[in-house]
């Protein structure tokens, strides 16, 4: 098979790429830009492109496939060839599906706590020896590749709901036609596709109804509107609720109960996703006794309460939070497993959907939990993406918090959090960007000497 990727750099498309090179398939690619660490990965795999830019050369009518980037543009060149060639076009979530028609299709979704569902489901099968497939969001300890397709009778996908291509405007996960599915919750996100909250929620509506017949929906039972949706919902599937596992929390550690099993993870989102990768691998065979052993070693997903220094009484945390109820849900975890130690909160807001003055207001009171709150917006973000910027006022305004601290410049965020005594504290940093290439590492021990 001959597979030509448009736009291979971005983070799932690389991957595939590796993992299509992998099973023997001859794979080619382009993009205009590519970046750390796809660059490093694709050169280790003699798949990075000669030359960066597109070059319609590359589109010859022996390809059996192209799969198509969100990165790239409706008038690729490359993709204008591939038009006109009359070549098989996928987004990747197509070709993820065509990879895995025959399997049993295991889709995670939900507006938070995917990557961390499926990275459970994933450290549990493997743990247990069992053979699977996988599509997740991140970079995972123990796995090579976020991308992995063999002959396995089983795939565990991260299913997200942005649109799959651009010329498919459909969400990803409505193409993977699960067997078995996960909602983890419904949190209005990406405003600039899904213009209403009652618009995204329908997406997730879509999704139940793509659960393949005899399939089964594993959903989070205290999300009210999603409780709703699913009551609503006429798609006959296995409709299984799940809430909260009973636990405690001692000396720092958090503990399933009555079994007394430790976990390596904390807080009550944690514990929801636990609860919803448990059920997962119940259906696949896995009983109670056996995830538990093996989810007791589960030491989370990167960047998701990654911890980045652990001192005696302080503590210094990443984490990809960047919509209001991650935003919320983490920093609650942080503060209820250690209620004794000031935290310092800082969020770092780059997201279209979190640049819009509009959809600030969904940030109320979501860092009301954080002794001291800190909001950071790089100015050149708004600039580049043409946004007017925001002022201290608007951002106290809109979270409903006159205490919290604003910040535009890198410099004068550092410089401040250099000047707090972290004794007997704890510092949660929060993006899914980079802080403007803050060595986040490097901070941790200069703020913890």
């Amino acid at each position: 098979m001959r597979i030509h990727f448009i736009a291979i750099g971005g983070s799932a498309m690389h991957n595939l790429a590796i993992a299509l090179s992998k099973k023997g398939f001859q794979v080619s690619g382009s993009d205009d830009q590519i970046f750390e660490p796809s660059s490093s990965r694709l050169q280790k795999y003699g798949l990075l492109p000669a030359e960066m830019g597109w070059d319609v050369s590359r589109i010859t009518a022996d390809l059996d496939a192209v799969i198509l980037g969100m990165h790239a543009r409706k008038d690729n060149p490359e993709l204008l060839k591939a038009q006109e060639l009359g070549l098989k076009i996928y987004s990747y979530p197509e070709y993820i599906y065509e990879q895995s028609k025959d399997k049993l299709r295991v889709v995670i979704g939900g507006s938070h706590g995917k990557t961390t569902i499926t990275s459970m489901i994933l450290h549990v099968l493997k743990h247990q020896n069992k053979a699977f497939d996988y599509l997740v969001g991140a970079q995972l300890e123990g796995f090579e590749t976020m991308v992995k397709l063999t002959d396995a009778p089983i795939i565990v996908i991260e299913g997200d709901e942005y649109l799959a291509s651009p010329i498919d405007m459909r969400p990803k996960f409505h193409l993977y036609k699960a067997n078995l599915a996960v909602i983890s919750g419904i949190a209005w996100d990406h405003i600039n596709v899904f213009k209403t909250y009652d618009d995204y929620k329908l997406q997730f509506d879509k999704f139940i109804d793509s659960i393949e017949p005899n399939g089964s929906l594993i959903y989070c039972s205290l999300d009210e509107d999603l409780n709703e949706l699913v009551k609503n919902n006429q798609k006959e599937v296995n409709k299984i609720p799940y809430g909260l596992p009973e636990n405690k929390v001692v000396d720092g550690v958090t503990y399933l109960e009555p079994e007394h099993i430790g976990l390596k993870v904390f807080g009550n989102h944690n514990l929801l996703n636990l609860n919803a990768a448990k059920l997962i691998c119940k259906e696949l065979g896995i009983d109670e006794i056996a995830f538990n052993e093996s989810i007791s070693s589960f030491s989370g997903a990167a960047k998701r309460l990654e911890l980045l220094f652990n001192g005696k009484t302080t503590n210094v945390y990443k984490d990809f939070a960047h919509s209001p109820s991650k935003l919320k849900a983490t920093i609650e975890a942080v503060k209820s497993q250690f209620p004794d130690r000031k935290l310092v909160a800082c969020i770092e807001l780059h997201t279209f959907s979190s640049l819009n003055l509009e959809f600030l207001k969904t940030y109320a009171n979501t860092m009301d939990l954080a002794d001291e709150a800190i909001v950071f917006i790089d100015n050149d973000t708004f600039l580049h993406k043409k946004l007017e910027p925001f002022n201290q006022n608007d951002v106290r305004t809109n979270f409903k918090n006159l205490n919290l601290l604003f910040f535009d410049d890198i410099s004068k965020l550092k410089v401040h959090l250099k000047s707090i005594n972290f004794a007997n504290s704890n510092l949660l940093l929060m993006s899914s960007g980079n802080f403007s290439g803050l060595d986040l590492n490097k901070l941790a021990r200069e703020l913890t000497v």
